[in-house]
């Protein structure tokens, strides 16, 4: 199954010319996840080849302005499109209060539409993943988010599906499936008489806004992608401690410690143009890639290569160019 990462928006605070503010969207097989939607998200979406698509779940980090201020445009312009299928929108503790406010401004909706609180720990059920719900140190009810799939059955060995009579049919695709049979002849059969060790499903983890987090760098052992902030530079820590933010290399610090396959840096202060913060953070963790609005990496998975950032890989006008992590 496909998974892929498309980022909408990569700036911090306040937009420029070339980056939106903060929006992440997960294309995992059909589904279509949004992390964050700052201003101008809507846009972002019709530029690229994703398209306004009716997203039926939308998570918020947390209500800074600059993660969430795209949101009543969009339900309003989905509304306007006589929209009919549920939105389900999630964030930490807060949200409610938030629509309160908002209710006014956003009127009556022509779809149905559900608030949903997370916390620290929680755990979303998906079919063949999950959503974990992670403490940021962000202050206040901040949180991060790891889509993390479910461990996929081995390879299936047909030398010994042979050796065993097993005939071809639908007795192989149970158990390659992890379900045990039984045989014409009365035998029962266990998955593991053909099936390798089970493989590892992908994990992606996004950040949202944080200062360095041991909570994070442990969640994040051996994360297929690490989407972490990087809001400042080196020079800069004093301040983004005192913002709670991170630098370029601490993010890169993490990203080691927790041995992940690939670095995504966003949340780039107007100040940075991006490789300034790249350089930073290869000093310390090579595997880092600092990508553009509609820029997209693709997570295969492990046995079939590494994830790669593909520039421009979210436009409808080109198909992008594969970019290597070390580029």
């Amino acid at each position: 199954m496909d998974l892929d990462i498309v980022f909408l928006g990569t700036s911090a605070s306040s937009p420029t010319a070339r980056r939106a503010l903060s929006a992440l969207l997960i294309r995992r097989g059909g589904e279509r996840l949004l992390f964050d939607c700052g201003e101008g998200t809507q846009r972002q979406l019709l530029q690229s080849s994703v398209g306004l698509v009716d997203l039926r779940e939308i998570f918020l980090t947390h209500y800074h302005l600059d993660h969430w201020l795209g949101l009543v445009g969009m339900l309003k312009t989905f509304s306007l499109r006589d929209r009919e299928p549920p939105l389900t929108l999630y964030g930490p503790p807060g949200l409610q209060e938030l629509f309160r406010e908002l209710r006014p401004i956003l009127g009556k909706l022509s779809y149905p539409f559900e608030l949903v609180e997370v916390r620290a720990g929680d755990a979303l059920e998906r079919d063949g993943y999950k959503l974990l719900v992670f403490p940021v140190a962000h202050g206040g009810s901040a949180v991060g988010y790891a889509l993390a799939e479910a461990p996929r059955p081995g390879r299936f060995d047909v030398e010994a599906a042979d050796a065993l009579g097993i005939p071809v049919g639908p007795e192989r695709g149970a158990l390659q499936r992890g379900d045990s049979v039984t045989l014409a002849d009365g035998r029962a059969l266990t998955p593991d008489v053909v099936l390798g060790p089970a493989r590892p499903g992908r994990t992606v983890i996004y950040s949202g806004d944080t200062a360095p987090s041991e909570v994070l760098r442990a969640l994040a052992e051996h994360a297929d992608v690490l989407v972490h902030e990087a809001t400042f530079m080196r020079e800069e820590s004093d301040r983004a401690a005192d913002t709670m933010h991170s630098t370029a290399a601490q993010a890169a610090e993490l990203a080691r410690d927790a041995r992940v396959r690939l670095l995504a840096l966003t949340h780039v202060s107007p100040r940075y143009f991006g490789p300034e913060l790249v350089r930073e953070a290869r000093e310390i963790f090579p595997q880092t890639v600092v990508p553009r609005d509609f820029d997209t990496i693709e997570v295969p998975f492990a046995e079939r290569g590494e994830p790669f950032l593909v520039k421009g890989g979210g436009l409808a006008e080109r198909a992008g160019d594969k970019v290597p992590a070390t580029k």
